[in-house]
């Protein structure tokens, strides 16, 4: 499920950039063909507040571009710039200045004010589309910008586009559209992650919560960023600020703590104490913003100081901190790091190449692409977080097995236990009957007629093999190995080859053994014969013709392995899970108590036996007994 809801993010973050991403460059490069840069003579002055008819004064400037702000002087709060609207191209002509800074906007044609533009915020860019007639043809075109806030730009910094109105209001509209698609859309997104939140584990919920706020904060601080949102939307300009403001402070905490959630908390818990500290900045700026907003800016030069000069030096501690750590775990083999690190390189190397990009203009290059960087970074975040969800799910099944396992062990345990108790009770009690009866069967042997002294051995043979599944029995109940040696597994193998390669040449097959010199066990030489006696010849009975048995040993990770191959029979999946059962047995006359004594013996040498096995291509049986400590060398 999770898989599928992280698919289900991904597609369409990554379908918008596609969709979207040239889209306003190439609208834009279509409407600067219809539309041309005005070089009509511009001037430019510094000033006291006035109005049109008083600003007739000497002071004026003539300037050669419009791309570069003059230098701002001391104290001076207003700036007019004025050209002559020369012939229009068409009836319905229009100017664009894509870009004025100033808080106050006016426009004049003679004495006429055709535009005006005030904002009570500190958001000071604007773009003006000035629709134009031909009866404005020679008048006198003044802007006046004022700015009372202190701020070091303020006039007119972009070009001025002059052509058909329905050109210039297109671009108008597209050329931010980005910003309005992608914040949108990561603002849907962020909402969207809310639904799937409410069904999810608390081990994944509190990542999936952190990715969300980063989601919805970015998606709020590219929508907030535009200008086009101020401008469509003027009245609502203070509390867009107030939005970013908001949306910031959540994002940066929230990236600590997504970092710190899939990643990490970094060394020596660093990662988590600074999201500790962050997230009480955060709430301390947020606190200082209510207090702001509600006395109208009155205590701005105390908030600015600690949300954005003080904030600037904090995020830079933070990008440096997540790179540092990121680095950290990525050296480490932490995949989560490597994406993280490869998304944050994206977002950092997209910054970079725009900001050189704009410096090397002399401002004139409009920053566009650190959007899509943010949204590769967002993508990387979705990347780790869906990668952590899929190692936990993996982790999970693991754990399932392995309780499974346990379980099934745990069960096989407490049956053996109370089989174990019942067989030794059974075999004391029966065991002497047994031979007081096998005595007096002896007896009876020896006065009786041939025909009778016949029936008296079959008797006595049943009785025998009563007896041996007696002993199997309370071998089974008691384990205990006894006398315990170092046991040479070449020199026990010889032995067990010895007394089994009469019955496997028998029924056509053979037994060969690859045991180096060298490898020792600790256990009794009586129940390791008897235990791999017991293995072996199971495997001998399950060859056909010419079948082959395959023995070998080597030592590996602390430990002694035995293999034994055979190409039988096989067994199914069903089959090999009642191996080691009571009366479990492939065999007709087949008691599976053998195999029982086997298992018993087997972990009595704290040793673990393992099958694996295909119908009709044979079985193999693995035996891993623990290596004797050197202070037990053999002797």
């Amino acid at each position: 499920m999770k898989n599928s809801i992280i698919k289900a993010l991904l597609i369409p973050i990554l379908v918008i950039p596609v969709l979207f991403g040239c889209l306003p460059h190439s609208v834009l490069a279509a409407s600067a063909a219809e539309a041309e840069v005005v070089q009509w003579g511009w001037e430019f002055k510094w000033s006291m507040p006035t109005t049109a008819q008083e600003n007739e004064g000497g002071g004026w400037q003539r300037l050669d571009s419009l791309r570069k702000l003059p230098d701002r002087r001391l104290k001076a709060n207003e700036a007019w710039y004025r050209t002559i609207v020369p012939d229009l191209p068409s009836e319905a002509s229009a100017l664009l200045l894509k870009k004025v800074y100033g808080e106050r906007i006016a426009v004049y044609l003679d004495e006429r004010k055709v535009y005006e533009q005030s904002r009570g915020y500190m958001y000071d860019v604007s773009k003006i589309l000035l629709p134009l007639s031909p009866d404005d043809e020679g008048k006198t075109l003044r802007v006046q910008i004022v700015s009372e806030k202190e701020r070091d730009r303020i006039g007119i910094g972009g070009e001025v586009l002059a052509g058909d109105y329905p050109t210039l209001l297109e671009q108008y509209v597209k050329s931010n559209l980005d910003d309005l698609i992608l914040g949108s859309s990561m603002v849907f997104l962020g909402v969207m992650m809310l639904i799937p939140a409410l069904f999810m584990r608390k081990s994944h919920l509190a990542s999936w919560l952190a990715l969300t706020a980063v989601l919805t904060s970015t998606g709020i601080l590219i929508l907030t960023y535009s200008p086009l949102l101020y401008g469509l939307f003027n009245r609502y300009g203070q509390w867009f600020l107030v939005m970013f403001d908001a949306a910031l402070l959540t994002l940066l905490p929230s990236t600590t703590f997504f970092f710190e959630k899939t990643v990490g908390a970094g060394y020596r818990q660093l990662i988590r104490h600074f999201r500790k500290f962050q997230v009480f900045y955060s709430a301390f700026c947020l606190i200082l913003l209510t207090i702001n907003v509600s006395l109208h800016d009155r205590i701005i030069g105390i908030y600015d100081l600690f949300s954005v000069k003080m904030l600037g030096y904090l995020i830079i501690a933070q990008v440096l901190l997540l790179i540092a750590s990121s680095v950290y775990y990525a050296v480490k083999g932490n995949r989560n790091a490597l994406i993280f690190t490869l998304g944050f390189a994206v977002f950092g190397l997209t910054v970079l190449v725009e900001m050189t990009c704009y410096l090397a203009s002399g401002g004139k290059y409009e920053l566009f692409w650190w959007k899509w960087g943010v949204l590769g970074f967002a993508v990387a975040l979705i990347a780790a977080l869906g990668l952590q969800f899929a190692e936990n799910h993996k982790q999970i099944l693991v754990y399932s097995k392995e309780l499974e396992r346990f379980n099934t062990e745990l069960q096989r345990s407490e049956k053996m236990e109370i089989i174990s108790e019942l067989a030794a009770s059974v075999a004391h009690e029966v065991r002497n009957p047994l031979q007081v009866t096998r005595g007096f069967l002896q007896l009876l042997q020896k006065k009786s007629a041939s025909k009778e002294r016949e029936y008296l051995e079959l008797a006595l043979e049943e009785l025998d093999r009563a007896s041996g599944i007696i002993t199997d029995f309370l071998t089974f109940a008691k384990p205990e190995i006894e006398q315990v040696q170092l046991l040479d597994l070449a020199e026990e193998f010889r032995h067990i080859e010895g007394i089994l390669n009469p019955l496997a040449n028998f029924n056509g097959s053979k037994i060969t053994s690859d045991i180096p010199p060298g490898l020792y066990v600790q256990g009794n030489s009586s129940k390791f014969k008897q235990a791999f006696i017991n293995i072996v010849k199971n495997s001998i009975e399950a060859l056909h013709e010419e079948g082959q048995i395959h023995i070998w040993a080597y030592a590996r990770d602390g430990g002694i392995a035995i293999h034994i191959l055979d190409n039988g029979e096989g067994m199914e999946p069903a089959e090999m899970a009642r191996l080691g059962e009571p009366y479990f047995s492939n065999k007709t006359k087949g008691t599976g108590l053998g195999l029982m004594v086997t298992f018993r013996i087997i972990e009595a040498m704290q040793g673990r036996i393992e099958f694996m096995s295909e119908k009709g291509l044979g079985t193999e049986a693995v035996v891993r007994f623990p290596e004797p400590s050197s202070e037990t060398g053999p002797t």
